[in-house]
């Protein structure tokens, strides 16, 4: 699950178009294994989620007229074993690995799943505690902090089905700085039957 980011090329290496500017006339997205997809075929509602940089849980509930609901599937400790240049982890470093699933409250769909990378010795200290045992989501974390933070989308692609909980679809990894430090790495998949 973290291995999917330790071979990335250095921040600055260059733009990514779509991260970027949002609109690409004939762009295409991909990713591993999967066949590009043209971007302008992609939903609306979906395009304009994979270049935000605002609270997707907001978002979703706007939209689908909602609670959302963040379920946390898994949460631990991992060593990284190579670098992660992103969040500038170095082999070695001590990290939090979260998966969760962004989940209707009334529907039960499940509008995103999310992988993210934590450096939680960069948190404040008041909230990382409450990070760990679940109490507070990473986005309550950052709008009740009161930290000035940047999103920065590093990625979007395709993602192919796991054959686990998720079923693949469209993906952006993001990062956020708090501090002028990257803390926080996040991987959004949305799956596109919820959005056609």
């Amino acid at each position: 699950m973290v291995d999917r980011y330790y071979h990335k090329p250095a921040p600055d290496s260059g733009p990514n178009p779509f991260r970027c500017e949002g609109f690409v006339r004939n762009g295409t997205i991909a990713g591993a294994g999967c066949e590009p997809i043209p971007i302008e075929t992609l939903p609306p509602f979906l395009r304009a989620l994979l270049v935000t940089d605002g609270t997707v849980t907001k978002i979703l509930e706007a939209y689908f007229w909602e609670p959302v609901a963040v379920d946390t599937l898994s949460q631990e400790f991992v060593t990284a074993e190579a670098e992660i240049r992103w969040i500038d982890v170095r082999r070695g470093d001590r990290i939090m690995v979260r998966r969760a699933c962004l989940r209707g409250a009334d529907s039960a769909n499940h509008y995103a799943f999310a992988v993210s990378l934590i450096r939680t010795e960069l948190i404040p200290a008041h909230f990382r505690q409450r990070l760990i045992d679940r109490e507070i989501g990473i986005g309550a974390l950052i709008r009740d902090s009161g930290l000035e933070s940047y999103r920065e989308v590093m990625e979007v692609g395709v993602e192919p089905s796991t054959g686990e909980v998720d079923s693949g679809g469209v993906f952006r990894t993001y990062r956020i700085i708090i501090g002028s430090e990257p803390v926080i790495l996040i991987t959004e998949t949305f799956p596109l039957p919820l959005y056609r």
